[in-house]
């Protein structure tokens, strides 16, 4: 026999995950859309020529059309962007934990850290391309690794001396070590900042990579697919190149978010329940 009561309660309970998914979904998905027509109509209706700017139907037709020459660009590219992303975060979780343990190095290092992530990027690329070779993959690599190093040194820093006071003295009245408060205090509080760090450096790798690209690269580069097609006014299939630049930061904006998801749980359990 069906319980009428089990029946009741599964049909009168609300659609929490597909109506979540719709309403966190919909309304930017409507927005983009929104734009893009907006776009093809000013374009349109001003009679803009494709030199100045091209419509979204127009790079459409490019992507579709040059698709396996922008697929191997941005092969080539991403390979430069992921490096650089790696050598970053890695350097700057490292230097990070240093600068937290020892006071005089933190009060040394951050100002410097401040100033130096205020540098324009232009000022490094011609440097690095100088140092590791104009056509190599490594001195784009290099320039997004000291984008991304800052932020994340930065957040890693905030995140393990963000510790609850409360926390700290529990350990310390069990007379825990200076290790075990590390592992199981000052990560887990640390975490959040990191992750918050790495999301921003994604894009930070991307934008060092493909402008530095524009000083100096092999040419089946993103940066100089994007600068040649410039120059011979195909402003469509540039479009259609920085399009693909996009794609690959918002993948590596997403995968970050997902390795968060991975390694603190329970930041999303409690997303959820909020």
């Amino acid at each position: 026999m069906i319980d009428r009561a089990a029946l009741d309660q599964v049909l009168t309970r609300p659609a929490t995950g597909v109506g979540t998914r719709l309403r966190d979904w919909g309304l930017p998905i409507a927005i983009f859309v929104g734009a893009l027509a907006a776009w093809e109509l000013t374009v349109r209706v001003l009679g803009l020529k494709q030199f100045i700017l091209p419509s979204p139907v127009a790079i459409g037709a490019a992507v579709g059309t040059h698709f396996p020459e922008l697929w191997a660009s941005a092969t080539y590219t991403v390979t430069e962007i992921v490096a650089g992303l790696l050598i970053g975060a890695t350097a700057g979780i490292v230097m990070g934990v240093v600068t937290a343990r020892f006071g005089l190095l933190r009060d040394s290092l951050l100002p410097f850290g401040i100033a130096a992530n205020s540098i324009p990027i232009i000022a490094f690329a011609p440097l690095f391309n100088n140092w590791f070779g104009i056509d190599k993959q490594l001195s784009k690599a290099m320039i997004a690794a000291v984008l991304v190093f800052f932020p994340v040194m930065i957040n890693t820093v905030r995140g393990l001396l963000s510790v609850d006071a409360g926390a700290l003295e529990l350990m310390r009245s069990y007379a825990a070590s200076e290790a075990q408060v590390f592992r199981r205090i000052r990560v887990p509080s640390a975490l959040p900042f990191v992750f918050t760090g790495l999301r921003v450096a994604t894009t930070l790798a991307t934008i060092g990579a493909v402008i530095g690209e524009y000083f100096g690269a092999a040419s089946l580069s993103l940066g100089q697919y994007i600068a040649r097609n410039m120059s011979f006014l195909a402003v469509e299939r540039s479009w259609a190149a920085i399009v693909f630049a996009s794609l690959i930061g918002i993948s590596l904006y997403v995968l970050v978010v997902l390795l968060e998801r991975r390694v603190m749980p329970w930041a999303t359990a409690r997303e959820q329940a909020a």
